[in-house]
């Protein structure tokens, strides 16, 4: 189960940090795996807020349990079974409120808690952001929640982060003829919601926005600008997946009929037509934030956020965020309205 070597320099020196009864020693050593338990937490939940606190609670767990690190295992590893624990117990309350993910209707069911994840909070290390690249993607995050908890830890374990079987098995307190018999169920799961596309999940790669990605995103936030509805529906795919959260529902529908909703929802009309826009890219995928500015405010206001995915020049798929009050997304919450501010320099200046 556990590996039984010798500590190695880092875990001995932990060790002695935990002797010491020195918080601020402790915190040195578990405070540089954040990022990187926190992307394992979004991976477990799909919400950003909720890995915040889930890896807030880990720290505390481990501090509250620091008596138990011998050093048999890396203590990276240590900490990563707490907050696998720490989310299995998390889910468990959150089941109770929110539909479980394995009883979700069909494989096009959205999970209504998904939250966007900054691409500026993912790991520093590179080796842990090339890990992250597929495996945050939002079509990955969404399958992963369609397996049960304990699969979906199994999973994540295995497959994500390579774990061996028995290490897996220890972290979960399971047999590994579980782990494996979870591991075989929760592959079968993946590849029916993952379909066509994006099914080796365990080869990722690093990954920067192609110019084809950065053109359609300038195009789309120009569309909006202008109100341009048929330039918009041109960047649309004709079997786009459509889906805004946290609102219920997901639908495959025509570019015309997006565009048609959007318009018939109160989009582009009257105090709901002024539009400015900001590239921005979450969960390692390109993104739009709206700033829409009312009648007689002066200044554009975050709105929603646009996650793309973008097929051959086109928009396959669009994830709608609500962005407001989420400062955590790192985007200015206003604007200025950019004519105003021109026309208040050219009144202070004028003879």
């Amino acid at each position: 189960m556990a590996d039984a070597r010798p500590p190695g320099a880092d875990e001995a020196t932990f060790i002695a940090a935990v002797r010491s009864g020195d918080p601020a020693r402790f915190a040195l050593f578990t405070e540089r795996h954040r990022r990187e338990l926190q992307v394992h937490c979004y991976r477990m939940l799909a919400n950003y807020e909720d890995a915040q606190d889930l890896t807030q609670e880990t720290f505390l767990r481990a501090w509250n349990k620091r008596e138990s690190f011998k050093g048999h295992a890396a203590l990276r590893t240590w900490l990563y079974r707490i907050a696998t624990n720490a989310c299995l117990d998390f889910l468990d309350k959150r089941n109770g409120r929110t539909p479980v993910p394995s009883e979700l209707p069909d494989p096009g069911s959205e999970v209504l808690y998904l939250q966007p994840y900054p691409d500026r909070m993912l790991p520093e290390d590179p080796q842990e952001s090339v890990v992250a690249r597929e495996t945050i993607e939002l079509a990955f995050i969404v399958a992963v929640q369609h397996l049960p908890p304990r699969q979906r830890a199994v999973f994540i374990l295995r497959d994500v982060l390579g774990w061996p079987a028995s290490t897996a098995a220890d972290a979960l307190e399971v047999t590994v003829a579980s782990v494996t018999s979870a591991l075989q169920r929760a592959r079968v799961t993946m590849r029916e919601q993952l379909p066509g596309r994006r099914l080796d999940w365990r080869s990722p790669a690093t990954h920067e926005l192609s110019e084809d990605e950065r053109g359609v995103v300038k195009s789309y936030m120009d569309a909006h600008e202008r109100n341009d509805l048929n330039g918009l529906m041109s960047l649309l795919r004709e079997d786009l997946r459509f889906v805004m959260l946290p609102e219920r529902g997901t639908s495959v529908v025509t570019a015309r009929d997006a565009v048609d909703g959007w318009v018939s929802g109160g989009l582009f009309q009257p105090g709901h037509d002024d539009w400015r826009c900001v590239a921005t890219t979450v969960n390692r995928m390109p993104a739009a934030a709206l700033y829409l500015r009312a009648p007689g405010d002066p200044e554009y206001r975050l709105f929603t956020m646009a996650v793309l995915h973008i097929v051959d020049g086109r928009i396959a798929e669009l994830t709608g965020f609500d962005a407001t009050g989420k400062p955590w997304l790192g985007l200015p919450p206003t604007l200025p309205d950019e004519s105003s501010a021109r026309a208040a320099v050219t009144d202070v200046t004028a003879p």
